[in-house]
């Protein structure tokens, strides 16, 4: 079985809690696996909203969410902003994603990532900024595995962390 991106919907309700459960107490990316969802319904209604722009909450920007199911599981989720502000420019970029954690070292996140960056094609994005700590070795090899070109590194984010600003630049003609 291969696995897809598709958009939130209600047939994930079950994977998607299951998911939240496994996450434990870990940090969750991307942001909007924090959202409320004991109202299963409201959350999917919230992920559209953010799709469209609407009631987006201050120091958010529009975001597009995407679910990678493989078999009826869901077992990734990516997020992709349609625009940066200055402090996601800074610290954030386009796309956040994250692997549920029974599924991870099987290449995954590469998949996820590809896929999520052919979404973000389709809404006009061209050089896409990608972010991630210093040292964290399978994101820097799921983003170079991408076309990412190291831009910048900064101190911004979590106290005395380092995150490094990757770009994938836009296709050649």
């Amino acid at each position: 079985m291969t696995a897809a991106v598709v958009l939130p919907g209600p047939g994930y309700e079950g994977s998607y809690r299951d998911y939240i459960a496994e996450l434990g107490s870990e940090e969750r990316y991307p942001f909007q696996m924090d959202l409320p969802h004991g109202d299963f319904s409201a959350l999917l209604e919230r992920l559209r909203d953010f799709a469209a722009g609407l009631r987006v909450p201050s120091g958010y920007v529009r975001t597009s969410t995407h679910w990678l199911v493989e078999g009826g599981e869901l077992i990734g989720v990516s997020s992709v902003r349609h625009h940066l502000s200055k402090a996601l420019a800074e610290c954030g970029g386009h796309i956040g994603l994250g692997i549920r954690p029974s599924y991870r070292g099987r290449g995954l996140g590469k998949t996820l990532l590809a896929l999520t960056l052919r979404e973000a094609r389709k809404i006009g994005l061209d050089d896409v900024h990608i972010h991630c700590h210093k040292g964290n070795e399978a994101s820097v090899r799921m983003i170079l595995a991408n076309g990412g070109v190291l831009h910048s590194e900064t101190s911004a984010g979590d106290a005395g962390a380092r995150v490094q600003r990757y770009v994938v630049p836009a296709p050649g003609p």
